[in-house]
């Protein structure tokens, strides 16, 4: 009687056309055939919707020649949907001149062109379709990959005025720029609050340069930043 119910119960399973999971959340696949679906059987673990989050990093840039700059971020947003949030960030770095830029006065006794960035400041928009696990060392770790865009304010500094003028002394100028920020950025969860990050930030805007100072070039501004942040 025993084999005869477990018979029935298989071929019930077997060709019941619908077989539907644990969770509500359904997916469907259009390389499968039509009548095949994927059904999503674990929840995703932290929930963003509604939730603030702070994170302060350490960042490296990649954007002078004869300049080797690193600062640190701070960044704050909120998630008015589980995959859409709004964030606000601030840059600052400090700059030095490299061995290219002593070269250059060493060969030439000339001073090389110089753009300092001093900070970066904006607003963005965060896109977050992407989130997902990893086993690694026996430990669940859990992940989100989001991507941003906005406009921020750069603040430089650069001797472009006397960088054009034979034996005159070297003087640096500030100036201030309005960019277009894009980024991507990967966040793993080590708690339900506690996370870090890796972020790829560029910056772009238009400025002059010294072969034609009257006439701007889109420049860009490149970033990398590691952080940790709390959410709440």
């Amino acid at each position: 009687m025993l084999k005869l119910s477990v018979l029935a119960i298989g071929l019930a399973l077997l060709f019941t056309r619908d077989i539907h999971a644990g969770e509500k959340s359904l997916y469907d696949f259009l390389w499968l055939d039509p009548d095949k679906k994927v059904y999503v059987l674990q929840n995703k673990l932290y929930k963003k919707e509604h939730t603030f989050y702070a994170d302060v990093g350490y960042l490296t840039n990649f954007t002078s020649k004869f300049q080797d700059t690193s600062g640190f971020q701070l960044k704050s947003g909120y998630y008015i949907h589980e995959e859409w949030a709004v964030e606000i960030f601030y840059n600052n770095y400090w700059n030095s001149n490299n061995d290219e830029y002593q070269n250059v006065r060493s060969v030439n006794s000339t001073e090389p062109f110089v753009r300092k960035i001093k900070s970066n400041a904006g607003a963005l928009a965060i896109w977050s379709p992407f989130y997902g696990k990893i086993n690694t060392f026996n430990q669940i770790f859990y992940f989100d990959w989001s991507f941003g865009g906005g406009f921020s304010q750069v603040q430089t500094s650069s001797n472009l005025k006397s960088v054009r003028v034979t034996n005159a002394p070297n003087n640096f100028t500030n100036k201030n720029y309005t960019g277009a920020v894009a980024k991507t950025n990967v966040k793993l969860h080590l708690t339900e609050r506690v996370h870090v990050g890796l972020e790829y930030m560029n910056t772009y805007y238009r400025a002059p340069g010294p072969r034609n100072p009257k006439s701007d070039k889109f420049r860009t501004n490149t970033d990398v930043i590691m952080s940790v942040g709390f959410s709440f």
